[in-house]
């Protein structure tokens, strides 16, 4: 899943909610997020306003020519001289359903050729029908986009669209497709260990173990998003720190594929010469194991990258400070919270990617 992504399955989780996170945070625009006031009104207007429509345009065209990234319709900014323009506060879209229409009906006449990955979600709702909007625009495999308006081609650079350099537009036109290998998490499990259990940690002779541990286990799977075959695919990870003593981070069922000797600590796989992704399909790496207790005394670091031959490589890190691993933990063995619910605040609390 893409930093994009990401964003905007947070906002459909969440709602308004991650909105007004945004604003407490002072959450700057940035290469995969901008905030836009929709001037559209479902009174006065028939149809998309034209300057939501360009906003609209130069969006599809910049973050479909780059990594993608999403518009949140209905945030003011404010511009910070060190940090650049940061959500200052809500501003509703009025008529939100109409304006949701409007964004629809406007997509596929924004750029040559159209995007057709463009989806929108209606973050909330009032009573009034006001709300917002939040628009996610994926990488497209198709580049480059030009604006049908003023037949421009953008690419995103750091909190802006801006044209594409001649250069950048000669290696657009004609280019092989690349492969996009994307980090998918999927089978995640969370369970209450004992220190009895057959799946014990220590042995008793350990001068007071924790009686009970979280073990959060997922697979770690390779996307092959692209319409290109990848080739020899590769996953590293580095575990920088596994927060105390008693903590283990440990990798199962890898023996399809070709592991690279390291130190402890590091796991580096690859795929055998003659294993090819085709596209739209995926692999499977391994199982990940990581295993918490409430004796936390550092905080715990995962970092690791996923990618292929000629594929950009994508940066993932898993980090929980010293004083979050104790709570997290100590949720988990109260059992305060369902299970699927501890899962989704490890995922969307603790996974970074890049």
């Amino acid at each position: 899943m893409s930093r994009a992504e990401d964003i905007f399955q947070k906002l459909i989780y969440f709602g308004e909610d991650a909105l007004d996170e945004f604003i407490i945070n002072r959450q700057t625009e940035e290469l995969f997020l901008d905030f836009k006031q929709a001037v559209s009104d479902g009174k006065n207007f028939k149809t998309l306003h034209k300057d939501d429509r360009r906003n609209l345009a130069k969006a599809i065209s910049g973050f479909g020519n780059s990594e993608g990234g999403v518009i949140i319709w209905g945030v003011e900014c404010a511009r910070d001289v060190e940090i650049g323009d940061v959500a200052q506060a809500k501003v509703k879209v009025q008529n939100v359903h109409r304006f949701l229409s409007w964004l629809e009906n406007a997509i596929s006449g924004c750029t040559i050729p159209s995007h057709n990955g463009v989806r929108n979600h209606i973050i909330s709702s009032d009573k009034d029908g006001n709300g917002y909007v939040a628009t996610y625009i994926p990488k497209s495999e198709i580049t480059p986009l030009m604006t049908t308006s003023n037949s421009t081609i953008y690419i995103r650079s750091g909190s802006n669209n801006v044209p594409a350099p001649y250069a950048v537009i000669a290696g657009m036109f004609g280019k092989r497709p690349q492969p996009n290998i994307e980090l998918l998490i999927e089978d995640k499990t969370l369970d209450i260990l004992e220190n009895i259990d057959e799946d014990m940690l220590y042995p008793k002779t350990i001068d007071n173990p924790p009686e009970k541990y979280v073990k959060i286990s997922f697979s770690i799977i390779a996307d092959n998003k692209s319409n290109a075959i990848a080739k020899e695919l590769y996953f590293s990870s580095t575990t920088e720190s596994s927060g105390g003593e008693y903590n283990k981070v440990r990798f199962i069922g890898y023996n399809q594929m070709d592991s690279i000797s390291s130190i402890l600590g590091h796991l580096n796989l690859i795929t055998k010469p003659e294993m090819r992704l085709p596209p739209r399909a995926k692999l499977k790496f391994t199982t990940m194991q990581i295993i918490l207790s409430e004796f936390a005394d550092s905080d715990f670091c995962i970092n690791g990258v996923i990618g292929a031959e000629n594929a950009t490589p994508k940066d993932f890190r898993i980090f929980m400070t010293k004083n979050q691993l104790r709570s997290f933990v100590a949720k988990a063995l109260k059992a305060e919270d369902e299970k699927d619910v501890l899962l989704h605040e490890f995922f969307t609390s603790f996974l970074r990617r890049a």
